[in-house]
Protein backbone atom coordinates (compact mmCIF):
# COMPACT_ATOMS: atom_id res chain seq x y z
CA UNK A 1 0.00 0.00 0.00
CA UNK A 2 1.27 3.65 -0.73
CA UNK A 3 2.35 6.08 1.84
CA UNK A 4 1.27 9.56 1.65
CA UNK A 5 3.95 11.97 0.61
CA UNK A 6 5.20 14.16 3.28
CA UNK A 7 4.74 17.32 0.83
CA UNK A 8 1.02 16.16 0.49
CA UNK A 9 0.82 16.45 4.37
CA UNK A 10 2.46 19.78 4.21
CA UNK A 11 0.20 21.27 1.36
CA UNK A 12 -2.73 20.07 3.77
CA UNK A 13 -1.86 21.43 7.17
CA UNK A 14 -1.29 24.95 5.09
CA UNK A 15 -4.17 24.85 2.79
CA UNK A 16 -6.91 25.14 6.31
CA UNK A 17 -4.79 28.46 7.44
CA UNK A 18 -4.86 29.85 3.69
CA UNK A 19 -8.61 28.83 3.66
CA UNK A 20 -8.92 30.94 7.06
CA UNK A 21 -7.10 33.91 5.66
CA UNK A 22 -10.23 34.15 3.07
CA UNK A 23 -13.09 34.33 5.82
CA UNK A 24 -11.28 37.02 7.89
CA UNK A 25 -10.58 38.56 4.68
CA UNK A 26 -14.12 38.55 3.46
CA UNK A 27 -15.83 39.49 6.45
CA UNK A 28 -13.93 42.65 7.06
CA UNK A 29 -11.32 41.06 10.07
CA UNK A 30 -8.02 40.10 10.85
CA UNK A 31 -7.33 39.72 14.63
CA UNK A 32 -4.56 36.89 15.38
CA UNK A 33 -4.85 35.30 19.18
CA UNK A 34 -2.80 33.46 21.02
CA UNK A 35 -4.47 30.76 23.98
CA UNK A 36 -3.82 32.78 27.12
CA UNK A 37 -6.81 34.80 29.45
CA UNK A 38 -9.93 34.92 28.10
CA UNK A 39 -10.17 38.05 26.36
CA UNK A 40 -13.38 40.51 26.18
CA UNK A 41 -15.92 39.81 23.75
CA UNK A 42 -14.09 40.35 20.53
CA UNK A 43 -15.48 39.77 16.73
CA UNK A 44 -12.19 40.33 15.57
CA UNK A 45 -10.62 37.55 16.78
CA UNK A 46 -8.61 34.78 14.50
CA UNK A 47 -6.82 31.66 16.17
CA UNK A 48 -4.96 29.19 14.59
CA UNK A 49 -4.54 25.98 17.04
CA UNK A 50 -1.36 24.17 16.18
CA UNK A 51 -1.18 20.41 16.07
CA UNK A 52 3.01 20.42 16.23
CA UNK A 53 5.81 23.08 17.38
CA UNK A 54 7.08 24.24 14.42
CA UNK A 55 10.66 25.66 14.23
CA UNK A 56 10.37 29.03 11.66
CA UNK A 57 13.06 29.83 9.93
CA UNK A 58 13.71 33.73 9.80
CA UNK A 59 15.74 35.30 7.07
CA UNK A 60 16.34 39.33 7.97
CA UNK A 61 16.51 41.37 5.28
CA UNK A 62 16.95 44.92 7.21
CA UNK A 63 17.00 45.91 10.84
CA UNK A 64 13.79 46.95 12.53
CA UNK A 65 13.87 50.03 14.87
CA UNK A 66 10.05 50.17 16.51
CA UNK A 67 9.57 53.60 17.69
CA UNK A 68 6.53 54.82 18.99
CA UNK A 69 4.47 51.90 17.93
CA UNK A 70 6.02 52.00 14.54
CA UNK A 71 8.13 50.43 12.49
CA UNK A 72 11.22 52.16 10.83
CA UNK A 73 12.44 49.57 8.15
CA UNK A 74 11.22 46.29 7.74
CA UNK A 75 12.26 42.33 7.88
CA UNK A 76 10.73 39.59 6.04
CA UNK A 77 10.40 35.84 6.66
CA UNK A 78 11.72 33.56 3.25
CA UNK A 79 8.17 33.74 2.40
CA UNK A 80 7.76 37.41 2.61
CA UNK A 81 5.86 37.74 5.61
CA UNK A 82 6.75 40.41 8.20
CA UNK A 83 8.63 39.00 11.80
CA UNK A 84 7.94 42.44 13.49
CA UNK A 85 4.33 43.87 13.74
CA UNK A 86 3.04 47.00 14.05
CA UNK A 87 0.60 46.95 16.94
CA UNK A 88 -0.76 50.27 16.36
CA UNK A 89 -3.22 50.88 13.23
CA UNK A 90 -1.75 52.69 10.29
CA UNK A 91 -2.96 56.38 9.99
CA UNK A 92 -5.27 56.25 7.38
CA UNK A 93 -7.06 52.89 9.43
CA UNK A 94 -6.93 54.99 12.72
CA UNK A 95 -8.98 57.97 11.21
CA UNK A 96 -11.40 55.65 9.91
CA UNK A 97 -11.34 53.31 12.89
CA UNK A 98 -10.54 55.12 15.48
CA UNK A 99 -13.42 56.01 17.29
CA UNK A 100 -15.40 52.45 17.05
CA UNK A 101 -16.36 50.77 20.28
CA UNK A 102 -14.38 47.43 21.10
CA UNK A 103 -15.56 44.51 18.63
CA UNK A 104 -17.21 46.87 16.31
CA UNK A 105 -17.15 45.44 12.44
CA UNK A 106 -14.21 47.48 10.37
CA UNK A 107 -14.40 46.71 6.66
CA UNK A 108 -11.50 46.98 4.78
CA UNK A 109 -9.29 46.63 7.85
CA UNK A 110 -8.80 42.90 7.57
CA UNK A 111 -7.54 43.59 3.50
CA UNK A 112 -5.23 46.67 4.94
CA UNK A 113 -3.45 45.12 7.93
CA UNK A 114 -3.07 42.03 5.89
CA UNK A 115 -1.08 43.61 3.84
CA UNK A 116 1.38 45.45 6.32
CA UNK A 117 1.78 41.78 7.96
CA UNK A 118 1.96 40.51 3.45
CA UNK A 119 3.19 43.02 0.89
CA UNK A 120 2.60 40.47 -1.77
CA UNK A 121 -1.13 39.71 -0.36
CA UNK A 122 -3.85 40.10 -2.79
CA UNK A 123 -7.51 38.98 -2.78
CA UNK A 124 -7.86 35.82 -3.46
CA UNK A 125 -10.47 33.84 -5.51
CA UNK A 126 -13.19 32.53 -4.35
CA UNK A 127 -13.16 29.81 -1.32
CA UNK A 128 -15.15 27.05 -3.24
CA UNK A 129 -15.26 26.12 -6.57
CA UNK A 130 -18.46 27.68 -7.73
CA UNK A 131 -20.28 27.64 -11.58
CA UNK A 132 -17.59 30.00 -13.04
CA UNK A 133 -14.93 28.07 -11.74
CA UNK A 134 -13.49 27.74 -15.56
CA UNK A 135 -13.02 31.64 -15.51
CA UNK A 136 -10.54 30.93 -12.98
CA UNK A 137 -7.59 31.55 -15.25
CA UNK A 138 -4.67 30.82 -12.37
CA UNK A 139 -5.63 27.29 -11.66
CA UNK A 140 -7.29 26.02 -14.90
CA UNK A 141 -4.27 25.23 -16.82
CA UNK A 142 -3.16 23.05 -13.60
CA UNK A 143 -3.51 19.43 -12.83
CA UNK A 144 -4.63 18.73 -9.54
CA UNK A 145 -3.69 19.53 -6.84
CA UNK A 146 -2.96 22.88 -8.48
CA UNK A 147 -5.49 23.35 -10.94
CA UNK A 148 -8.09 21.26 -12.18
CA UNK A 149 -6.99 20.62 -16.07
CA UNK A 150 -8.65 17.58 -17.80
CA UNK A 151 -11.34 17.41 -14.64
CA UNK A 152 -13.76 20.14 -16.00
CA UNK A 153 -16.67 17.77 -17.18
CA UNK A 154 -16.55 15.48 -13.63
CA UNK A 155 -16.31 19.35 -11.58
CA UNK A 156 -19.71 21.03 -13.61
CA UNK A 157 -21.49 17.29 -12.99
CA UNK A 158 -20.51 17.78 -9.21
CA UNK A 159 -21.47 21.50 -8.78
CA UNK A 160 -24.73 20.73 -10.90
CA UNK A 161 -25.82 18.72 -8.11
CA UNK A 162 -24.02 20.31 -4.93
CA UNK A 163 -26.21 23.86 -6.10
CA UNK A 164 -24.49 26.28 -3.11
CA UNK A 165 -21.09 27.74 -2.98
CA UNK A 166 -20.76 29.48 -0.19
CA UNK A 167 -20.46 28.95 3.80
CA UNK A 168 -24.15 29.02 4.35
CA UNK A 169 -27.07 31.75 4.44
CA UNK A 170 -26.26 32.65 8.20
CA UNK A 171 -22.25 32.79 7.79
CA UNK A 172 -22.86 34.24 4.46
CA UNK A 173 -24.91 37.22 5.68
CA UNK A 174 -22.25 38.03 8.92
CA UNK A 175 -19.87 41.39 8.09
CA UNK A 176 -17.53 40.11 10.98
CA UNK A 177 -16.80 36.20 11.86
CA UNK A 178 -15.14 34.71 14.12
CA UNK A 179 -12.72 31.75 13.56
CA UNK A 180 -10.51 28.85 14.14
CA UNK A 181 -8.27 26.30 13.00
CA UNK A 182 -8.38 23.13 15.41
CA UNK A 183 -5.88 20.35 14.61
CA UNK A 184 -5.37 17.12 14.91
CA UNK A 185 -2.23 16.54 17.10
CA UNK A 186 -3.60 16.51 21.02
CA UNK A 187 -1.80 19.23 22.48
CA UNK A 188 -5.44 20.36 23.37
CA UNK A 189 -5.51 17.24 25.92
CA UNK A 190 -7.08 18.51 29.06
CA UNK A 191 -6.37 21.56 28.11
CA UNK A 192 -10.49 22.39 28.53
CA UNK A 193 -10.97 24.84 25.90
CA UNK A 194 -14.15 23.46 24.64
CA UNK A 195 -16.34 25.36 25.71
CA UNK A 196 -13.92 28.37 24.37
CA UNK A 197 -13.89 26.98 20.87
CA UNK A 198 -17.65 26.69 20.50
CA UNK A 199 -17.68 30.32 21.00
CA UNK A 200 -16.32 30.79 17.46
CA UNK A 201 -18.24 31.42 14.32
CA UNK A 202 -15.79 29.36 12.19
CA UNK A 203 -14.77 25.85 13.33
CA UNK A 204 -12.20 23.91 10.73
CA UNK A 205 -11.32 20.71 11.59
CA UNK A 206 -9.03 18.36 9.30
CA UNK A 207 -9.89 14.74 8.35
CA UNK A 208 -11.21 12.75 11.03
CA UNK A 209 -10.33 15.22 14.18
CA UNK A 210 -12.06 13.59 16.36
CA UNK A 211 -15.03 15.45 18.67
CA UNK A 212 -17.49 13.02 20.17
CA UNK A 213 -15.41 12.06 23.47
CA UNK A 214 -13.11 14.79 23.08
CA UNK A 215 -15.36 17.46 23.45
CA UNK A 216 -14.75 19.12 26.83
CA UNK A 217 -10.89 19.88 24.79
CA UNK A 218 -11.76 20.15 21.24
CA UNK A 219 -15.62 21.60 21.54
CA UNK A 220 -18.54 20.08 19.78
CA UNK A 221 -19.59 22.88 16.97
CA UNK A 222 -17.65 21.99 13.43
CA UNK A 223 -18.89 23.85 10.71
CA UNK A 224 -16.23 22.76 8.07
CA UNK A 225 -13.99 19.42 7.46
CA UNK A 226 -11.43 20.11 4.99
CA UNK A 227 -11.02 16.36 3.87
CA UNK A 228 -10.14 14.13 1.12
CA UNK A 229 -10.68 10.61 -0.14
CA UNK A 230 -7.85 8.73 2.19
CA UNK A 231 -8.47 11.18 4.87
CA UNK A 232 -12.24 11.54 4.49
CA UNK A 233 -14.09 9.45 8.13
CA UNK A 234 -14.85 6.06 7.32
CA UNK A 235 -17.72 5.86 10.30
CA UNK A 236 -20.76 7.41 9.23
CA UNK A 237 -21.50 7.56 12.81
CA UNK A 238 -18.66 9.92 13.55
CA UNK A 239 -19.45 12.45 11.32
CA UNK A 240 -21.66 15.72 13.24
CA UNK A 241 -24.95 16.59 12.36
CA UNK A 242 -23.88 19.70 10.68
CA UNK A 243 -20.52 20.26 8.72
CA UNK A 244 -19.99 21.39 5.61
CA UNK A 245 -17.71 18.37 3.74
CA UNK A 246 -15.27 20.62 2.03
CA UNK A 247 -12.83 18.54 -0.38
CA UNK A 248 -9.88 19.23 -1.53
CA UNK A 249 -8.37 17.36 -4.35
CA UNK A 250 -4.33 15.77 -4.66
CA UNK A 251 -4.99 13.67 -7.94
CA UNK A 252 -7.36 12.84 -11.00
CA UNK A 253 -8.97 10.20 -9.08
CA UNK A 254 -9.96 12.19 -6.34
CA UNK A 255 -12.64 14.06 -8.56
CA UNK A 256 -14.15 10.87 -9.55
CA UNK A 257 -14.14 9.73 -5.80
CA UNK A 258 -16.09 12.72 -5.04
CA UNK A 259 -18.71 12.99 -7.73
CA UNK A 260 -19.31 8.84 -6.82
CA UNK A 261 -19.91 10.30 -2.77
CA UNK A 262 -22.07 13.40 -4.31
CA UNK A 263 -24.36 10.66 -6.77
CA UNK A 264 -24.19 8.41 -3.66
CA UNK A 265 -22.99 5.74 -6.29
CA UNK A 266 -21.10 2.42 -5.32
CA UNK A 267 -17.63 3.20 -5.39
CA UNK A 268 -15.71 0.42 -7.57
CA UNK A 269 -12.02 -0.27 -6.91
CA UNK A 270 -9.75 1.67 -4.49
CA UNK A 271 -6.81 1.49 -6.97
CA UNK A 272 -4.70 4.30 -7.18
CA UNK A 273 -5.22 5.58 -3.57
CA UNK A 274 -2.64 5.29 -0.94
CA UNK A 275 -5.07 3.70 1.55
CA UNK A 276 -8.78 2.84 2.27
CA UNK A 277 -11.22 5.12 1.60
CA UNK A 278 -14.53 6.31 2.39
CA UNK A 279 -17.27 4.44 0.66
CA UNK A 280 -20.38 6.85 2.09
CA UNK A 281 -20.02 10.33 2.99
CA UNK A 282 -23.77 11.14 5.12
CA UNK A 283 -24.13 14.65 3.86
CA UNK A 284 -26.63 16.15 0.92
CA UNK A 285 -25.52 17.16 -2.08
CA UNK A 286 -25.84 20.90 -1.04
CA UNK A 287 -23.44 20.42 2.21
CA UNK A 288 -20.33 19.26 -0.24
CA UNK A 289 -18.12 21.84 -1.09
CA UNK A 290 -14.89 21.89 -3.58
CA UNK A 291 -11.93 23.98 -1.91
CA UNK A 292 -10.28 26.03 -4.35
CA UNK A 293 -7.33 24.67 -5.60
CA UNK A 294 -5.78 28.27 -5.74
CA UNK A 295 -5.02 27.50 -2.02
CA UNK A 296 -2.99 24.41 -2.94
CA UNK A 297 -1.22 26.25 -5.18
CA UNK A 298 -0.05 29.13 -2.92
CA UNK A 299 0.52 26.78 0.21
CA UNK A 300 3.03 24.95 -2.64
CA UNK A 301 4.69 27.44 -4.37
CA UNK A 302 4.28 30.69 -2.30
CA UNK A 303 4.52 29.09 1.36
CA UNK A 304 6.69 25.48 1.13
CA UNK A 305 8.66 26.84 -1.89
CA UNK A 306 7.46 24.43 -4.31
CA UNK A 307 9.39 24.64 -8.24
CA UNK A 308 7.00 25.74 -10.28
CA UNK A 309 8.31 22.22 -12.60
CA UNK A 310 5.25 23.16 -15.15
CA UNK A 311 2.54 21.97 -11.85
CA UNK A 312 3.21 18.76 -11.60
CA UNK A 313 3.95 17.25 -8.38
CA UNK A 314 7.53 15.73 -9.54
CA UNK A 315 10.98 16.28 -8.97
CA UNK A 316 9.63 19.37 -6.33
CA UNK A 317 7.75 16.44 -4.01
CA UNK A 318 11.03 14.51 -4.06
CA UNK A 319 13.10 18.02 -3.70
CA UNK A 320 10.85 18.63 -0.30
CA UNK A 321 10.91 14.70 0.84
CA UNK A 322 14.27 15.34 1.28
CA UNK A 323 14.05 18.56 3.08
CA UNK A 324 11.63 17.09 4.98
Amino acid sequence: MKTMKPTHKALFILCPTLVLGFIYYSSGKLHLHVWGPKPQSDAEETTVVLTKGAEVKRIPELETEITGGRIVGSVYDKQGFLLQLDTKLPQELAYKYGNLSEGACKPGYAAAKMTTIYPKFMKPAPMFLDRNFKLLAKVSNYLPPFGFKTQEKVIDSILTATKYYGLGEHLDSLSCKRCIIVGNGGILFNKSLGSRIDEYDVVVRLNEAPVKGYSKDVGTKTTIRITYPEGAIQKSDNYEKDSLFVFSAFKPLDFKWLRQMVFKEKLRGTEGFWKSVAHYVPREPTEMRILNPYFIQEAAFQFIGLPLNNGLMGKGVRHMQASL
